[in-house]
């Protein structure tokens, strides 16, 4: 039933748009404006007018839309510029609204009780738990599962900022790199064929390096502001007084989390060849079964989850809603710049292309490092991850084999530099507006790139120069 209401609504539609798409090799990089003036929104409005941006950011997302959708139907056709918007929306934004809301929604159900003392071996231990837990939930569910923790626990600090950086560092992105199940460009991957233990047999040293090196930086910082700033935790109580011995409210939403790692799993899996054309958007049927489920997970967390559970996180839409509006904008005003790139040297970012081969032909594996790395910074990781992955060859047996090297450098860049801004990867929005929501007073958009500049890319050259000569 549901195959006959799809296929008759997309019969309603314009046929010439079934075939329209568009094609980065027309397009000039003034077609990126869009983009990039909504980025400088995200970055500037909250520094310039606060209160006019948190009033309105989701109008202004809507602006920097239609001012990349008008003259796109104006260039291109009605057509071309309609089929944008359902492909944006319906192959990129509503699996990964939907994914990101669940897992929110049912990280926000569980609630750590007891006493956690925000010391800097409790703090590094709740970090690296996180980190590890990102490859077997995604760096998503344990960024939203760890998060509140890690805020209590902290409460009585003076300095937290550099806790909140380092989770989103560690938790949010590096944590992610073992699995297909860590990061989207490595699901993306693994949907084309590289084998899902591939990526933790060889990016498992480069991996090490980041975990290593972040985990000690940041209990050496964490160290000197807790014994030189004054810091001062309430004193350990006693064993045995009430409300200090840790446990979990909420604890089904355990089940519903695995049942969310099981069904994102179950998408990559099954392939049964059934597809829906909406518009010019394939649309396949393992996917649509997973978001509907996830829906029905989304439900069955608020029905099910004890009101204390959520209160105890202080739970609230505000943090899922701000990440909606705002990517929802993305999305759309980024699938200009997917296309250029996408159209390889004939696109307007040629030079990007040309710049990752050596003279002799081969790939330049520390090109492809950064720059699939400096564009999953500020573009959706996923999607960069594909073009480099297309442009080393696109054939996933000779990738995993004789050119192993390349794409480790493209799974290292688009998973690690992720972390280099609040929009390389999907928690990392997140996580800052649930900590702004506690009352930290996170960095700005250029702010936390800093911390990035200073933490981040001495140890990406690092890795150059040890992984990727």
């Amino acid at each position: 039933m549901h195959k006959k209401i799809l296929v008759a609504l997309s019969a309603l539609l314009p046929l010439a748009a079934q075939a329209a798409e568009l094609d980065g090799a027309q397009l000039a990089a003034w077609w990126g404006v869009p983009f990039i003036g909504l980025l400088l929104s995200i970055a500037l409005g909250p520094l310039l007018a606060p209160a006019f941006w948190h009033d309105h950011f989701g109008k202004i997302a809507v602006v920097w839309s239609l001012a990349f959708l008008i003259p796109c139907a104006m260039a291109f056709g009605v057509p071309v510029a309609a089929a944008g918007v359902v492909h944006a929306f319906l192959a990129e934004y509503f699996p990964f609204i939907i994914l990101l809301t669940a897992l929110f929604v049912v990280a926000g159900g569980i609630c750590l009780r007891g006493h956690l003392r925000g010391t800097p071996a409790m703090n590094t231990g709740l970090l690296a738990l996180g980190t590890v837990l990102a490859s077997l939930m995604g760096t998503t569910g344990a960024a939203m599962l760890l998060i509140r923790p890690v805020i209590n626990a902290n409460e009585n600090r003076k300095h937290t900022v550099h806790i909140v950086v380092f989770f989103i560092f560690l938790v949010a992105n590096a944590g992610g790199a073992l699995t297909p199940l860590g990061d989207p460009p490595l699901f993306l991957g693994f949907l084309k064929g590289v084998d899902f233990s591939w990526t933790f047999k060889n990016i498992f040293g480069q991996t090490m390096f980041m975990w290593g090196a972040l985990l000690i930086i940041f209990y050496l910082l964490d160290n000197y502001y807790f014994h030189t700033k004054g810091e001062e935790l309430p004193p350990k109580p006693e064993p045995g007084t009430p409300g200090t011995h840790l446990h979990f409210e909420g604890k089904f939403n355990f089940v519903l989390l695995a049942v969310v790692v099981a069904l994102v799993l179950m998408s990559g899996f099954w392939k049964p060849g059934v597809t829906y054309n909406i518009y010019g958007t394939e649309v396949e049927l393992q996917n649509l079964l997973r978001d509907g489920l996830l829906v029905v997970v989304v439900l069955l967390s608020l029905w099910l989850t004890p009101k204390a559970a959520r209160e105890g996180n202080d739970f609230t839409w505000g943090p899922i809603l701000e990440v909606a509006k705002l990517f929802a904008g993305i999305f759309v005003t980024i699938a200009p710049v997917i296309a250029m790139l996408r159209a390889g040297e004939l696109g307007a970012f040629g030079m990007v292309v040309r710049a990752v081969t050596g003279a002799d032909g081969q790939p330049d594996n520390a090109m492809y490092f950064w720059a699939t790395g400096v564009l999953s910074s500020f573009l959706d990781n996923a999607p960069t991850y594909l073009v480099f992955f297309n442009t080393a060859s696109g054939n996933a047996a000779e990738l995993m084999t004789t050119l192993a090297a390349t794409l480790a450098a493209i799974s290292c860049g688009a998973v690690f530099m992720g972390a280099n801004s609040y929009i390389g990867n999907a928690p990392n929005l997140m996580v800052k507006a649930i900590a702004e929501e506690r009352g930290i007073r996170m960095p700005s958009f250029f702010g936390y790139m800093a911390w990035a500049c200073v933490v981040l890319l001495p140890l990406f050259v690092v890795m150059t120069f040890i992984f990727f000569r």
